[in-house]
């Protein structure tokens, strides 16, 4: 049983401080119950975004799938071609069947340099132009909230250079953190668990 809020209560009868009557519900995720996304969810996050094909969005209108992120650059010659075999190696583990319910993003931390056109060549080039890739460009502030939530730290070194943290990120269907991933070439054994479990 669940009252107002996300309080459960497994016996039938009324909540105990607003005196509602508690109703059972099928399963407790507020998004597929009522379409709401939660406090937590990067879907509250307003910053808007540009994709490699040059649409304007907002990441809300990447809600209802897993998304498996990661922050990088194009230009970067060390760190992200690494994490980027690291998400094609998720990918490779992943069913077919369940791509559908999965959307990986890979998200700019170098927004002067990367313009969707770019972006739009580095997938081309790194064969991740299905439709179950997208890559993002944002402002420099949307960029910057963007890393705080995923906790991921970055940092210019010379204009074409960035220190950065090595973290995929994986949310459910409502933009909420359930898992991360942390260092170039671990064993992503849990990662591909996590992200099964969310695509049945």
């Amino acid at each position: 049983m669940e009252c107002e809020g996300d309080k459960v209560y497994k016996n039938e009868g009324s909540c105990p401080i607003c005196k509602m009557d508690l109703r059972p519900v099928e399963n407790t995720s507020k998004l597929e119950s009522t379409g709401e996304i939660s406090e937590t969810s990067i879907f509250n996050l307003t910053s808007k975004w540009h994709t490699e094909e040059g649409d304007k969005i907002q990441l809300e209108e990447l809600k209802g799938k897993t998304l498996v992120i990661v922050m990088i650059y194009t230009s970067c010659k060390a760190a992200c071609p690494r994490l980027v075999a690291d998400m094609r190696n998720i990918e490779a583990e992943i069913p077919e069947e369940r791509l559908k319910n999965l959307q990986f993003a890979l998200v700019s931390i170098d927004p002067d340099i990367d313009t969707p056109k770019r972006l739009k060549a580095f997938a081309i080039e790194n064969q991740m132009n299905d439709a179950h890739w997208t890559f993002l460009q944002g402002t420099e502030s949307g960029v910057r909230e963007f890393a705080n939530v995923l906790s991921v730290k970055y940092k210019e070194i010379s204009p074409i250079d960035f220190s950065h943290s090595n973290i995929i990120s994986v949310f459910n269907a409502g933009g909420e953190l359930v898992h991360q991933q942390e260092g170039l070439g671990v064993d992503n054994k849990e990662t591909i668990e996590t992200i099964l479990k969310l695509t049945e």
